[in-house]
């Protein structure tokens, strides 16, 4: 990038037919490109984002669709775009997922590329603990730091989400993804 005190990352997430990345599939991707400070983590705009359900070799099980809501209906014959995913990906410094082994496991599954990038975690990078929550599930953080999230449980929505969150600040006046940042050196 021309300007080094700029950087680019992604926030990814995936819907998936189940939790077990060697049997269940991805069923939903989303990723939303950020751009920030390198010195103070602040985010400062998303000008790339991308939505992709997928159809999967077997039907979605009723437990997961109670969960995020996606039905084997919404995906017949949907695929994800893989040129849009490497689009957004392949301009980014790192990616970003809350609970990134989940995530990692099942896209590396899909798109074995994804393994070279580097990976960080909002869930585990972040000590959620120290600033007081006793959760660090997303939806828990987005909710106590009053984000808007569209759609609990959906990957667009929820990437859009993590991007607000990491763009919050903790009780001491830093962003929470200057937190992340510091996980790099």
């Amino acid at each position: 990038m021309p300007n080094s005190k700029i950087g680019q990352a992604a926030f990814v997430d995936v819907e998936t037919t189940g939790l077990n990345p060697l049997q269940d599939e991805v069923i939903e991707f989303g990723l939303a490109v950020f751009r920030f400070h390198r010195d103070t983590g602040e985010i400062f705009n998303v000008p790339y984002v991308y939505t992709g359900l997928r159809q999967p070799s077997k039907r979605i099980p009723r437990a997961a669709t109670a969960i995020h809501g996606i039905s084997n209906d919404m995906v017949k014959g949907m695929h994800i775009d893989e040129e849009k995913v490497r689009i957004g990906l392949n301009s980014c410094e790192f990616l970003v997922a809350h609970n990134a082994p989940f995530d990692y496991a099942f896209l590396v599954r899909l798109f074995p590329w994804t393994a070279s990038l580097v990976w960080m975690c909002s869930m585990r990078h972040i000590d959620w603990a120290s600033h007081g929550y006793p959760s660090r599930g997303l939806q828990f953080l987005v909710r106590t730091h009053h984000v808007a999230n569209s759609e609990c449980h959906r990957a667009g929505a929820d990437c859009l989400a993590g991007v607000r969150l990491l763009g919050c600040q903790n009780p001491r006046g830093q962003f929470y993804l200057r937190e992340l940042l510091d996980q790099l050196l």
